[in-house]
């Protein structure tokens, strides 16, 4: 056994042929960062994965058994079956014919291995850990989990260009922040955040990032859009990166685009990084489906910021109270009751039943089980107060049967 430690080096493979050798759960695994490397991939097998099927409009497939002159062309490749003899025909064939190639089963009979890889941003880590997969993994965890939280100097390596970066931090709790967006958020020299964005997260920022609050409190203190736009603006005319950090995501009632026209009227570079919209991410965190087979084909997410009837409403509360589907009602606590009596006016069954999700994904988080009938009293005796997203429809009694709460 070679006891010499391999030679690092970063394989541009795009354009280029790379044979895979094996149709199972390992090229299942391989393929599709080779793919994303731009690689041109001939996949040798008699058989594949149904996943590995799924991608047969990037690359070329041929079912059957592995010819030597599959290497012809090729600058890299994988014998990724379960069969060792064919593995090492693979090996032989490309050790002749001076190509790099990896085994799955056996990684001294291979010219190459295989590192554990991360991505953050323009960084790339690879781990080898001299044929011990699991250590490499494991390490590469530990280096990506420093980079992401701030542990490890990871911010000069991120994007610093100066421009407005939007970003949806999902519905609240921390851990449903996407990667993407703690990358922005480690990238910023400004962070402009609302409420509801995952407040933890305003911790992990380095010193010097400058903090605006724009809350918009229920009823209470509210940062008006044109001043979030002016500012947002203003700092990336400075040479600033801002990121505007949102609860949910951006383009769900988060006036996100709002802002966008904003900075392509001024002429800053705006980018997106999407959240977890909390209009299926809270009802999915506390079990309610929004569709369900046999219950529900649709849902429909509605802004219940005005009530029905109000000459600004764009919502025609008659055609939703005929909807079958799952209605689901964000920033709607106030005008809940109307909104209860349009879709009851409108033919919905009183005894429709319903869930109120409070402060959703957070530690605070309660559910109440109600009915559209009973939803007015049910607000007032159970405290119900903002943030809530209210879910209508059968789903709520597929999920919490008898009303359970």
């Amino acid at each position: 056994m070679s006891s010499e430690p391999p030679y690092p080096a970063g394989l541009r493979l795009a354009g280029r042929r790379v044979l895979v050798v094996g149709g199972g759960h390992v090229a299942q695994r391989r393929v599709p960062p080779l793919i994303a490397a731009g690689a041109d991939v001939l996949l040798v097998s008699p058989d594949v994965t149904p996943s590995l099927e799924g991608l047969a409009a990037e690359l070329t497939w041929e079912a059957r058994g592995f010819a030597e002159s599959d290497l012809d062309g090729a600058w890299y490749a994988l014998a990724l079956t379960d069969d060792p003899e064919v593995n090492a025909a693979v090996a032989s064939a490309a050790e002749e014919r001076r190509v790099f190639c990896v085994r799955g089963d056996d990684a001294e009979g291979g010219t190459a291995w295989t590192p554990a890889v991360g991505r953050h941003d323009q960084l790339t880590v690879a781990v080898l850990a001299n044929r011990e997969p699991r250590v490499s993994s494991s390490v590469r965890d530990d280096i990506m989990a420093g980079l992401r939280d701030g542990s490890l100097a990871g911010r000069a390596a991120h994007d610093r260009t100066p421009g407005v970066v939007l970003v949806g931090g999902g519905p609240g709790d921390p851990e449903f922040a996407t990667v993407a967006a703690r990358h922005a958020l480690a990238s910023a020299d400004v962070v402009v955040a609302d409420r509801l964005a995952p407040r933890e997260l305003l911790d992990e920022l380095a010193p010097d990032v400058e903090l605006i609050d724009v809350a918009k409190l229920p009823r209470g203190r509210s940062a008006a859009q044109e001043f979030i736009n002016e500012v947002i603006v203003d700092r990336a005319l400075a040479g600033k990166r801002v990121v505007r950090f949102k609860g949910g995501d951006n383009f769900v009632f988060g006036r996100g685009y709002e802002e966008v026209l904003a900075c392509q009227a001024a002429g800053v570079p705006v980018t997106v990084v999407p959240g977890l919209t909390s209009a299926i991410a809270v009802p999915a965190r506390a079990g309610i489906p929004v569709t369900h087979r046999g219950v529900a084909h649709e849902f429909t997410v509605i802004s219940g910021h005005l009530p029905p009837g109000h000459p600004d409403s764009l919502v025609e509360w008659d055609a939703v109270a005929r909807l079958r589907g799952t209605v689901v009602l964000l920033m709607a606590v106030e005008n809940a009751p109307k909104i209860a009596e349009a879709l009851l006016a409108g033919g919905r069954d009183a005894e429709t039943p319903l869930a109120v999700v409070m402060d959703g994904t957070m530690p605070a988080e309660r559910t109440v089980i109600s009915t559209l009938g009973t939803l007015a009293a049910d607000i007032e005796t159970e405290g119900v107060r903002p943030p809530a997203i209210i879910v209508i429809g059968d789903v709520v009694g597929v999920a919490r049967p008898a009303g359970r709460g």
